[in-house]
């Protein structure tokens, strides 16, 4: 390691271990010595400067804490001495010009995905079966064991857990000691079956515990969110299932395709079962009519299509104290090069960007947009008080354990992950992203349910830092994990797709790590290359209720 501690900012006042540091040991930065007063772990801070009580603490250039206590300099910051602190925002725009990234090397570089009517390109050509009430889960189960493993669409994992092999050795009177030793991890190089349409990448099974019993609004969002997925460049077609008398009425599904998808030109069976003869009669249609979609869907064939048409969404999850200075740093780049070759980006989780409302709101093209914005954020910081809680509760153990001790310490690294672009829109969850450049979606920081919703929004692809290791993956659209250093890359490489550690130790530049992230995206997108959670089946769907269950 080149470094063993960094200044992110020059308006800093604290300063990041690069390598853990023991009570005593003395440090050297631009000239500065440091004595270290009590044990600094990997990933952590230390006080740049005396801080009294009441002093304001500065990470990333903006406010992330107030001192509790008297902080002598070289001593770590943790909970107990350091509390989240933010400043007030103005409805106040910057109308600077910005200057993209230069992209001249990707110009002229194209992906191989699946064109739709609607003139967006997919990266992926999935099918959807989707219940419109969790009363059809179990339908819609039955329907998955009937046709996933038999049309070649098992999750292609490269092992199998030997479950038969523990039963042996119970039948044959193992010890508990002889059970725990057992090795029934086998590796399985024919997982799946031959595929009978090779050009389905799957047949998404998704289920769900919304529809009914709670208030309208959040049937309606069900509704809209269902149809966002139906509607969106990934799906080939899809197979509904209602119950009948639930509060997501089949009317209040294809309104809302009527509204977004009004030349819809895809496959879409809706079965109801309140209106078929038998429940056995009722699956046994959605087979056949989903069997007799995925031949109109396996004509479709990948093409050629400009960067332009990708719609990458930001997303991070399990974030530790490097995430802001290379992982997230990283996805802000890649967000810069493909807003500059006409690309579109979503940045999501806005509990994660409270501290750094100023800097968003600057950066806003309208003063609409920065209202909108504001507005969002108010509106659902207040809800959260209402219930007890806050946007500074936000940083979970895992986070604070590694380093991230403040939400707005956690939001400025988080907000890294938007790059510098104009913001073209804002977007309340289930809205979709049609504006070209960087959107701004409200979802809540909650990694599946925000993921959930940058695939309804219509990211094509997804792109997930992480720096503490998570397997979240989404049904529709691929999920690329960026790792935030070496160790996690290499300790959990069966879930990692892309390591940012070489930033840590100065080898690479966020710019280098940048470029290479949308070499692999391009070869994601065209379907060259498959993310570990697409891989293992990592298919997490989980939509956002707002309201209360009555």
């Amino acid at each position: 390691m080149q470094n063993k501690v960094l200044k992110v900012h020059p308006d800093d006042n604290l300063i990041v271990a690069l390598e853990d540091f023991k009570t005593g040991d003395q440090v050297q930065l631009d000239g500065q010595t440091y004595l270290i007063q009590d044990s600094v772990p990997l990933k952590h801070k230390f006080a740049a400067r005396d801080f009294q009580v009441g002093d304001d603490v500065f990470m990333y250039g903006v406010l992330v804490g107030k001192a509790t206590i008297f902080i002598p300099k070289g001593s770590r910051i943790h909970t107990k001495n350091v509390v989240h602190s933010t400043h007030e925002a103005e409805l106040k725009l910057k109308n600077e010009v910005w200057t993209a990234p230069d992209t001249s090397a990707s110009v002229s570089r194209t992906f191989d995905g699946y064109h739709r009517a609607d003139g967006r390109v997919g990266t992926m050509n999935q099918w959807l079966v989707i219940p419109l009430v969790f009363c059809e889960n179990r339908n819609i189960e039955i329907i998955k064991a009937s046709m996933l493993e038999q049309l070649g669409y098992a999750a292609q994992q490269d092992f199998v857990v030997d479950t038969n092999a523990l039963i042996d050795l119970y039948k044959n009177g193992a010890s508990v000691a002889d059970l725990q030793q057992a090795n029934i991890l086998k590796t399985s190089s024919d997982i799946t079956k031959s595929r009978l349409f090779p050009n389905v990448d799957g047949i998404q099974f998704l289920t769900h515990d919304g529809g009914c019993g709670g208030i309208r609004q959040d049937s309606e969002t069900l509704c809209r969110l269902l149809a966002s997925y139906i509607a969106h460049p990934n799906v080939a077609g899809a197979t509904v299932l209602s119950l009948g008398c639930q509060n997501a009425q089949i009317k209040l599904l294809t309104d809302v395709l009527d509204e977004i998808a009004p030349d819809l030109e895809k496959p879409l069976y809706i079965l109801e079962q309140q209106q078929s003869a038998s429940e056995r009669e009722f699956i046994a249609e959605a087979v056949k009519q989903t069997f007799i979609g995925l031949i109109a869907a396996n004509k479709i064939e990948r093409q050629p299509a400009g960067l332009e048409h990708l719609t990458i969404g930001l997303e991070c999850g399990g974030s530790d104290g490097f995430s802001g200075i290379s992982a997230n740093p990283t996805l802000g780049q890649v967000s810069d090069l493909v807003v500059g070759l006409g690309g579109t980006t979503i940045l999501s989780e806005f509990p994660e960007l409270n501290g750094v409302e100023q800097e968003i709101i600057g950066r806003c093209e309208t003063e609409a947009l920065a209202v909108k914005f504001n507005d969002l954020m108010q509106t659902y910081a207040q809800r959260a008080k209402a219930v007890g809680s806050g946007f500074d509760m936000n940083p979970s153990p895992g986070n604070i354990k590694d380093g991230l001790i403040t939400d707005a310490m956690k939001s400025a690294g988080a907000a890294k992950k938007g790059g510098t672009s104009p913001i073209r829109d804002v977007l309340d969850y289930t809205e979709i992203a049609y504006r070209k450049g960087l959107n701004l979606l409200c979802t809540p920081g909650n990694d599946v349910e925000s993921t959930t919703g940058l695939a309804g929004s219509g990211a094509n692809i997804i792109l997930f830092t992480t720096g503490l290791g998570t397997p979240t993956g989404n049904p529709i659209t691929p999920v690329i994990k960026v790792a935030s250093n070496s160790i996690l890359a290499e300790r959990m490489s069966d879930i990692i797709d892309f390591d940012t550690g070489s930033i840590i130790s100065g080898e690479e530049t966020i710019e280098t790590r940048g470029a290479a992230l949308l070499d692999y995206i391009i070869e994601v997108a065209s379907g060259e290359k498959t993310p570990a959670a697409v891989r293992l089946g990592q298919h997490d769907f989980i939509p956002w209720k707002r309201g209360v269950s009555l």
